[in-house]
């Protein structure tokens, strides 16, 4: 078949294609959307919640007749009963979180604000960061090394006029990720690797 036939019938297939049904809201269809997204994501109370409101928000515009405020009483009574059974618990997703955000070279105070834009009290971000401490002795140190060791800046980059030229560049990048002026000249000005890792030794 030649290629404008082949146009021709993907045309078509989309044109026969029916737009998805969005279904009406029950109690029941919420709890399985609730536990299917709690199979794929771990997530927060007020995050659960959110994604919970837009569907019924969804169901809602094509089922004007849905009773919101119902629906929102079910979310309440849904999250109860999650945090009682264990499925959700702020102070584990908090925990796993800033592990896996530190590991993968986050700021902590962009930690932080991303467990706070997910509903996670203050309090609980705070004692989730620093529980890390016995891991990450020196988070902010290391997590700044991790993402300049991903990113290939600063004493990473293998050619000295290179890295000159992209210094101010490199500290931005740094200043977006989170990281103080402070840190982010202390890991983009270091002579090599080995005089980072020895001064984060130094302030473990």
């Amino acid at each position: 078949m030649n290629k404008s036939g082949e146009e021709g019938d993907n045309t078509k297939a989309k044109k026969a294609r029916k737009p998805k049904v969005v279904r009406k809201m029950t109690e029941s269809r919420l709890a399985n959307i609730a536990l299917h997204y709690l199979e794929r994501y771990s997530s927060s109370e007020q995050n659960l919640r959110q994604v919970l409101e837009r569907r019924v928000m969804k169901a809602a515009h094509a089922h004007p007749e849905t009773d919101i405020d119902a629906a929102k009483g079910w979310i309440d009574a849904l999250i109860v009963r999650y945090v009682e059974v264990g499925l959700l618990n702020d102070a584990a997703y908090a925990e796993a979180k800033t592990r896996s955000g530190l590991e993968r070279g986050e700021a902590p105070r962009v930690i932080a604000m991303k467990l706070a834009q997910k509903g996670v009290l203050k309090e609980i971000s705070d004692t989730a960061l620093e529980d890390l401490a016995e891991d990450f002795p020196a988070p902010e140190l290391q997590a700044a090394l991790t993402l300049i060791r991903k990113k290939r800046i600063g004493p990473y980059r293998t050619d000295a006029e290179n890295r000159k030229e992209m210094r101010e560049k490199d500290l931005a990048k740094m200043a977006r990720a989170g990281f103080s002026y402070d840190t982010a000249k202390r890991m983009i000005d270091a002579e090599d690797i080995d005089e980072l890792k020895s001064y984060i030794e130094k302030n473990l």
